[in-house]
């Protein structure tokens, strides 16, 4: 671990770390972090466990953190924060751009990045850092027009933005889940279980052991069948009394 002093860090600047293994690419990083004069060093670590051991007592405001490290990796190393700073992840795979966007990490960069990348990157967390916190009603959950309203989902090979309102259902497909909007269907690697808790308090409902409901898309129920769009989904008999609390039924 190599931990500058902390008297030469301005307090106007966004404090950080950086997670990395490799010497080289830390100094690369520290390069673009004097550069920029917008971000101060507090220090570098080569592992998850003495960055953890940092983390707890000092709590920077953002973390440059490597994805594959020896022993526990940065994924890892986030399920164990105690607290919530800002996240950049830097990796030279994009096979971890599915797992950063469902951490909700705050920018990924591929290495080699370019200086104007790392720019963005930090430009872009310091607005973040800035606006102000402000803590959603339940009557504001359910909007489904904000900027955030949406889920990168892993389909074909890519990452595809999907808006939320524009989902009709989810199915669960054995080890993978079909989104269906209107115009198209997407398969990716998840499970249902995994879709209910991530969509919990908003314009969702699971109806079936295999199937979840967006209830603004309804056209119409008969008995125990929901009819979207041409489509035809059950309700099951243990899912009825949340979907009838669910609708607004006059």
């Amino acid at each position: 671990m190599n931990k500058g002093p902390f008297a030469n860090c301005p307090w106007m600047k966004t404090t950080c770390i950086i997670v990395e293994d490799i010497q080289i690419a830390a100094d690369f990083l520290k390069k673009f972090c004097e550069k920029s004069d917008l971000i101060a060093v507090q220090g570098h670590f080569l592992n998850v466990e003495d960055a953890l051991d940092f983390l707890d007592e000092y709590k920077p405001d953002l973390i440059f953190l490597d994805v594959e490290m020896p022993g526990a990796n940065g994924f890892e190393l986030l399920d164990k924060l105690t607290y919530s700073p800002k996240i950049i992840l830097t990796s030279s795979k994009t096979e971890y751009a599915f797992d950063a966007f469902q951490y909700n990490v705050n920018d990924y960069l591929k290495k080699p990045f370019t200086y104007k990348r790392f720019l963005e990157a930090v430009k872009k967390v310091q607005a973040e850092m800035t606006l102000p916190a402000i803590a959603p009603t339940p009557a504001q959950a359910p909007v489904m027009g904000s900027d955030t309203d949406f889920l990168f989902i892993k389909a074909d090979d890519k990452l595809v933005k999907l808006k939320k309102d524009d989902i009709l259902f989810i199915e669960s497909m054995r080890d993978y889940v079909k989104f269906v909007t209107a115009g198209k269907s997407y398969i990716t690697y998840s499970t249902l279980k995994n879709m209910e808790e991530k969509l919990a308090g908003q314009a969702f409902v699971k109806v079936h052991r295999s199937y979840i409901i967006n209830i603004n898309k309804i056209d119409d129920i008969r008995g125990n069948t929901i009819y979207v769009q041409g489509n035809t989904i059950p309700v099951g008999k243990g899912h009825r009394d949340e979907l009838a609390s669910r609708l607004n039924i006059l």
